[in-house]
């Protein structure tokens, strides 16, 4: 398995490129009584993929000469169905069929731990977790049927979710890609439990997670080919070959969800996400999703003091939750992951 992420994402000699750093200033602090303004959408998903590349802010909208031709070899290699989708890691064989089981209600402990014994890496996961502190019990846990048990119908499926999905995501190479790795998967984190926030009451909630871990893989899988295929004398990115290196990054996750059979829901919640800047989402999923997504990308903004602490959902969404749904669900993110934020009130 070593050997097999070495070949799909290492590289014995990264070539030299530009080390990007963020350098819009931390805001001053703002008063209680002070109102933050809201940003566009369009200023949030620029500022954020910015961030991920590690690439600093441009006043440069349309594409320059060199980003067009950028912007062509990117289609070359992963528009449309060129990307040879077959080269993504491959989740393992039985999770199509343990995510099916765990939603089943025939499901039972037994039934799942001889699903998970047949993946000695999940069944390694599986006991790593159960032991944990957060799962600590009286009695050692001593078998595999004892650790599903505890861990229960969500642990497992955000177990499992988790422990595919981050290496997925950390897995990118190079000069881009270190950094981009973590901050995809903190994103991925935060729009996954915003999403089930957002969702919740409508359908199942673990497709609602997946979504939202799921939603930038295809960003990961073009970091790595921008790292191998960008000049170093292309420079900071205009917001119009962000806009179009984002779009075929969404397409590539809609593909990504389709090659690995995930469910019909999720691949569908993620072709809305991706049509979201012609026509807004129908599904409670794809309106979740695209929510969750904006909010996980303000509160990872905030977090790497890119924009103010205080700043609210855009006044204009593509998504129809109501706005005190929305704020809602941020006051959520907030709580769960305040000690990101590096401030205590």
């Amino acid at each position: 398995m070593g050997q097999f992420w070495k070949r799909l994402f290492g590289r014995e000699e990264p070539k030299e490129r530009p080390r990007f750093s963020v350098v819009l200033p931390w805001p001053e602090e703002t008063a209680k009584n002070d109102q933050v303004a809201a940003l566009s959408s369009g200023d949030v998903q620029d500022w954020f993929y910015r961030l991920v590349l590690g690439m600093p802010g441009s006043d440069t909208a349309d594409l320059r000469p060199p980003e067009q031709v950028m912007l062509k070899r990117l289609d070359e290699l992963c528009g449309g169905d060129r990307f040879d989708i077959s080269s993504l890691p491959r989740l393992p064989e039985v999770l199509p069929q343990l995510l099916r089981l765990l939603k089943s209600d025939s499901s039972d402990g037994t039934k799942v731990a001889k699903l998970i014994s047949r993946d000695p890496v999940l069944v390694g996961e599986v006991m790593r977790v159960s032991r944990s502190a957060h799962y600590r019990t009286a009695r050692p846990v001593s078998s595999l049927q004892h650790a599903v048990v505890l861990l229960g119908q969500d642990g497992l499926r955000q177990m499992v979710t988790q422990h595919v999905m981050k290496p997925i995501l950390h897995a990118s190479a190079g000069m881009l890609g270190h950094a981009a790795g973590q901050r995809l998967w903190d994103h991925a984190e935060r729009c996954a439990h915003a999403s089930m926030y957002l969702a919740k009451g409508h359908g199942d909630p673990f497709e609602a997670y997946l979504a939202g871990v799921v939603c930038n893989a295809g960003v990961g899988a073009m970091v790595r080919v921008l790292d191998q295929e960008a000049p170093p004398t292309l420079g900071v990115f205009s917001r119009s070959f962000l806009v179009g290196y984002v779009s075929m990054a969404n397409h590539l996750s809609l593909r990504a969800a389709r090659h690995w059979e995930l469910p019909p829901n999720v691949i569908e919640a993620l072709r809305e996400r991706l049509e979201a800047r012609s026509r807004a989402p129908v599904t409670e999923l794809g309106n979740a999703l695209l929510a969750a997504d904006h909010l996980a990308m303000i509160q990872m903004l905030a977090e790497n003091h890119v924009i103010d602490r205080a700043t609210p959902p855009a006044q204009s969404r593509a998504d129809r939750l109501p706005d005190v749904l929305v704020d809602r669900a941020q006051q959520e993110l907030r709580r769960v992951f305040r000690q990101h934020e590096g401030y205590v009130g």
